[in-house]
Order: structure tokens, then C-alpha cells, then sequence
């Protein structure tokens, strides 16, 4: 067959082939919000921009490697392309850096990634089996050939590419300042560039632990003082002394459950009738970010906030810390994390080293099998049960947490173990999901008869809480149909909200509690119900029962809520009515919000916590002299 008479080079033809390739999936599977004509027109010139740059490097070869690497290229970006679109179907976010890092958290998430892959994916691939037909009867001669032609090719590609950048700048100022909103950047510089400017972030965060100090600290510490600090003697202060402390972190629970009904019937019987009998934060948000289950570790135990990207459980398992476990340790108590998953998972094996826990019963101090397993594993009612021996193993007072694993994504559960209907709407994951959280509840009740059978129920102090959303903004539409109301920005911040449950024995009166809280007020909380002095270290958390703090929770991704405000996506509402109000309401919030990432993220790439260890450490030495 001759070679075809092509008007384009072969590099052109299979760029331009992926650039609406490209365009597709922002359109149509990130589904990015497109506000105004400007924002359309990136999002048409940034593919093509992108991917002649990407092809056009090419040209520096002879004819036969230009095809080559053209070929090459094509199947490379696709699976990168891929690889984004499937942690967006589980995550609606987008990869970075130290999330690829966390390979070894693949080999366990097996079932999650085979429900993520669809059989209309095959459509992403396309191109790549086109332009390797084509590859083999383009025409030689097409192909830049002189140093001119290749040099008139790239100063194309990048002219265009420049002319993406200025025009996002035009549309979103600043934009390269709001490293914490990945959608921002995607939608005005693409998913290729975004990867680009990442790694020159990833670089940067790893330079700022040589460069830090010991002043900045100082520093931070100041600020937290000055705001988190209260003055006011919490009426629970004391209340857990001597006592034992037990977390329940309850995965994926959301507060849209509590109190609701599917065809009549409780999702969470049990949890619905502790309210009644404990302390209920019914505003309590959380505030994890790319870490999910291990961020919401990090923001209870530290009261600092998660990184914008990636996992600190992977990027700064080393760093020092001033954790609770740690801080407890050093006032009698005993330390312990029960989690019948693989110990490496989420770098948990040598993080709960860096919090200073003194043991891990993880997977290998179960009996799993087969039958006893849903989902991800060892199913919740069985770990609560076998976990009751370890515990009573533990030299008292003790500091434990549990961490559930049955409602996990993509929220299995065996017909026969189904105690409430699915859910009927056009996501297999929400209806799914309501038979999961119904089984977590039961076991959550079966755990509370276990500790008064094993007689560890009247001396401890139980902590529910959930560690981060289970259904996201990819499930809008079931969603509202569910809650009776179309999920709007304000909605979806709400969302974010999930139970928090103080149960103490003897305090048997319902305290719903609705001041505005987060994760981040856990540390301080529990301190101070163990009559431990909570201020050591930097905390961005303010205790839960005292009121002299302006109520104040900053989520990952810039959003905050106020008493009065809540701000996402550049829009101020008010909290109770979710009415757009003017953003001068939201003005004085901003920067308070944004110097707080800051300082979190400064003290963490700066690994600033050894110097105040050591400075406190010094000064104890002292005082003991």
C-alpha cells in the first residue's frame, strides 16, 4: 500500500488525535465546571497546546525514530490520562507526586481499582490504535526533515502553550499560588502541565527542611496561642483522668445517615440511640485530604492539618512529632492502634512508631479468613470481637483506637448479611453503601456489649467518629435524590460533615452539641479530659466543651466554615440558610484560613517540631536539675 499523501506530519496528526481525546475526558468524565466563555476557550486550547508540545519533541529525531517515539508517546500519556481518570472516579480528585509514591498501597486495594475500570474505557485507547495503523503508511517526506522546520514546529507548540498559561493567568490571577485547589489548575493548565508543576512543587516541599529553622516555630506558636488557646477551664476537664481511652474511627460514615430511614427502617439504630445518651457534635466536619484514612489520623493525634498533597503517613513518616500517643505515654497510660489490615498499608507500621504508640495489633493478630472476611478484610464484627482479648492484654489506664474496614469503597456486603434494603437510585455505590453503614452500626453495638462483658466498659471513655466522606461528589445526582435537594457547593461542604460521639459512662443525658468543630479539636478535647495539659506543641485545635474560641474549621482545600459563614469556591453563604451573601461577609476569614495551611504545612516540610522538642526537651532537663 503506498504511503498516505497526509497534509500533516505524523506528529501533528496523532497530537492533535489526543488532544480531543483529552478534551473528552475533562468535559465529559472530570466533568469540570465551566463558568464563563473564557474558561470554555482553555479548556479547548490547552489540549491541543499540550499535546503539540509533548509530540513535537519528536521532531529532533530522524524520520523513522520520530514515529517511533510518536507511537510511544501516545500510549505513554494515555495511561497517565487513565490512570488519572480512575483515581478521579474513586477520589474526584487528581494525582500527585506522593500519591504515586504510595505504590504499596496498590496491592490492597483490590477490589476498589477492578470496580473503577469500565468496559466503555476502551474508547480512551482508541487513538492510540489509530495512530499506530497510520504509523505505518505515513509518508516520509511529511515529516519535519531540516533544523528550520523542526525549530518553526517547536517555537509553534510553545507559543501556544505560553499563550494557555497568560490566558489562565488573565482568567484565574494568582493562579499558581492556589497549589490547594487541583481542579483550579487542571481546568487552566491541564492535567499534563499540573503533573509538571507538581513535581516543582514536590521538589521545593523536599528543600524546605534543609533551608528551616528554629525561629519559625516560634513563630507559629505565637499565632496558635494567640487563637486557638482558650481561657476558659473546660466543665469536662479532668473528666477522663486515670481513665481508658477508647477511638472508634468509623470509616467512611458521614452524618447524612444519622437519624435517616431507607423503606422505614434505621440506617444507624444503635449510634441513633448512643446520641441520646452521649455527647453529639452534630457540626463536626472532617478535614482529610489525598491521606483519607491516615490524614484523619494525623489531624486527631497531632492537631495538624493533613498535606494538600499526598500522605504525611508516606511523606514525613520520619519527621518529629508531638502526638497524643506520645504525650500520654509520659502520664502512665498505654498505647494502642487495632486495625486488622496489612501493617504497611498507608505507611502505618513505621508511622505509628514516629506518634509514639507502643503497639500495633494489626492483620497478623487476627484470625482472617474466607468466611469471616468482607470486602477489604476481616469483617468489623469479627475484629471488634477478636480485638476484645488484645485488649484486655493491655496494662490499664490505656490510649487505643480502632479502626473499622466493612464500609469501605466499593461498600460490599453478602445479600445474606444485608439487614436493610438497598437504596434504589442510579449509583450502584450509594445504594451499596447504606447496607455497609447499617452493618458497621450493628458491629459498633456488638463492641459495646463485648466491653461490658470483658469488663473494660464502666472505667473507659468511648470516641466515635468518622474519618472521612464515603460518597463523593461523582454520586451528586443519587445524592439528591436521597436528601430531597439538588447538591449544590454549600451542600457539598456540608456533606463533609460526619458523626462525633463522646460517650462517657454515668453521663447518661442527651448533649447535642452544635457548635462548628473538626478533627482538629480532638487533641486538645482529649487532653484536657485526661487533665493532661494539652498545650505542648503547636495545635490548631481549640477544646470541644469550652466556648471563648471563635468556632472556626478550615478544610484541605481552602474551604471554611465560621458561626455564621461558610466559604467554598470562591462564593460566601450564610451557614443555617445556604444563601449566597457579599463575600466582604467571608473577606476577614481568608487569610485567617490560608495562614493556617501555611504554618501546618511549614511545620511539617520544615520537620519544625525538632526544634521545639528539643527546646522543650532541654528546658525539662532544666527544670528537673
Amino acid at each position: 500500500m503506498k504511503p498516505l499523501e497526509n497534509k500533516l506530519p505524523f506528529y501533528a496528526i496523532a497530537a492533535l488525535l489526543f488532544a480531543v481525546k483529552t478534551y473528552m475526558v475533562y468535559r465529559f468524565t472530570f466533568d469540570l465546571d465551566i463558568d464563563n466563555f473564557l474558561q470554555e476557550i482553555i479548556l479547548l486550547v490547552n489540549p491541543v497546546a499540550t499535546a503539540l508540545v509533548l509530540f513535537t519533541a519528536v521532531v529532533w529525531f530522524n524520520v523513522n525514530r520520530q514515529i517511533k517515539y510518536t507511537r510511544r508517546i501516545a500510549v505513554l500519556l494515555s495511561f497517565i490520562l487513565y490512570f488519572n481518570v480512575l483515581y478521579f472516579r474513586s477520589f474526584s480528585d487528581f494525582l500527585t507526586i506522593p500519591v504515586l509514591f504510595q505504590t504499596n498501597n496498590v496491592g490492597d486495594l483490590g477490589s476498589s481499582i477492578t470496580t473503577l475500570i469500565q468496559l466503555q474505557d476502551i474508547w480512551m485507547f482508541l487513538d492510540v490504535i489509530v495512530i499506530y495503523v497510520l504509523s505505518r503508511y505515513v509518508s516520509r517526506d511529511m515529516q519535519p526533515l531540516h533544523t528550520k522546520a523542526k525549530l518553526r514546529a517547536s517555537v509553534i507548540a510553545v507559543a501556544l502553550l505560553v499563550g494557555n498559561v497568560v490566558l489562565a493567568e488573565i482568567e484565574r490571577p494568582m493562579l499558581f499560588v492556589r497549589t490547594f485547589d487541583r481542579e483550579y489548575l487542571v481546568k487552566n493548565i491541564g492535567v499534563f502541565n499540573y503533573h509538571l508543576y507538581d513535581i516543582a512543587l514536590h521538589s521545593k516541599s523536599k528543600a524546605q527542611r534543609v533551608m528551616a529553622d528554629g525561629s519559625e516555630i516560634k513563630q507559629i506558636e505565637e499565632y496558635t496561642d494567640k487563637h486557638m488557646k482558650s481561657d476558659q477551664p473546660s466543665p469536662l476537664e479532668g473528666v477522663a483522668k486515670d481513665k481508658n481511652i477508647i477511638y472508634i474511627s468509623a470509616e467512611s460514615i458521614q452524618s447524612f445517615v444519622i437519624n435517616k430511614k431507607i423503606n422505614g427502617k434505621e440506617i444507624t439504630p444503635f449510634l441513633n440511640d448512643l446520641i441520646e445518651n452521649s455527647y453529639y457534635f452534630n457540626n463536626f466536619y472532617h478535614q482529610t485530604e489525598q491521606g483519607k484514612t491516615s490524614d484523619s489520623e494525623w489531624v486527631v493525634e497531632t492537631s495538624l492539618y493533613p498535606l494538600s498533597r499526598g500522605a504525611v503517613f508516606f511523606t514525613h513518616s520520619e519527621n518529629e512529632t508531638n502526638a497524643v500517643p506520645e504525650i500520654v505515654s509520659n502520664h502512665g497510660y498505654t498505647s494502642a492502634v487495632f486495625h486488622a489490615n496489612n501493617k504497611s498499608f498507608w505507611n502505618r507500621s513505621v508511622m505509628y512508631d514516629t506518634l509514639g504508640y507502643d503497639e500495633f495489633f494489626s492483620e497478623s493478630a487476627y484470625e482472617v479468613t474466607p468466611d469471616n472476611s468482607i470486602g477489604w478484610g476481616l469483617s468489623d464484627k469479627d475484629f471488634f470481637k477478636q480485638s476484645i482479648k488484645h485488649l484486655k492484654s493491655l496494662e490499664e489506664p490505656y490510649y487505643t483506637k480502632f479502626i473499622t474496614l466493612t464500609n469501605h469503597f466499593p461498600f460490599e456486603m453478602p445479600e445474606e448479611q444485608q439487614t436493610i434494603d438497598k437504596y434504589d437510585s442510579s449509583s450502584s455505590t450509594l445504594n451499596n453503601y447504606f447496607t455497609t453503614v447499617k452493618y458497621m452500626d450493628e458491629s459498633i453495638e456488638q463492641f459495646f456489649q463485648n466491653l461490658k462483658d470483658a469488663g473494660e466498659y464502666e472505667d473507659s471513655i468511648i470516641v466515635i467518629y468518622g474519618d472521612h466522606y464515603g460518597i463523593s461528589e461523582n454520586h451528586n445526582k443519587a445524592m439528591s435524590q436521597f436528601l430531597g435537594k439538588e447538591i449544590t457547593p454549600y451542600e457539598h461542604v456540608q456533606l463533609q460533615r460526619v458523626p462525633l460521639i463522646v460517650h462517657i459512662p454515668g453521663h447518661e443525658d442527651n448533649r447535642t452539641i452544635s457548635k462548628v468543630s473538626g478533627q482538629m479539636d480532638l487533641k486538645p478535647t482529649i487532653l484536657n479530659m485526661m487533665g493532661i495539659d494539652s498545650e505542648q506543641g503547636v495545635s490548631f485545635g481549640t477544646d470541644l466543651f469550652t466556648n471563648d474560641v471563635d468556632p472556626f474549621v478550615v478544610l484541605r482545600d481552602g474551604s471554611f466554615i465560621t458561626e455564621n459563614y461558610l466559604y467554598t469556591r470562591d462564593t460566601c453563604y450564610d451557614r443555617d440558610s445556604g444563601e449566597e451573601v457579599e463575600s466582604t461577609h467571608c473577606e476577614p476569614f481568608k487569610a485567617k484560613a490560608q495562614t493556617e495551611l501555611d504554618y501546618s504545612d511549614s511545620v511539617i516540610y520544615g520537620d519544625l517540631l525538632r526544634f521545639y522538642n528539643a527546646e522543650y526537651k532541654e528546658s525539662s532537663e532544666t527544670e528537673t536539675k
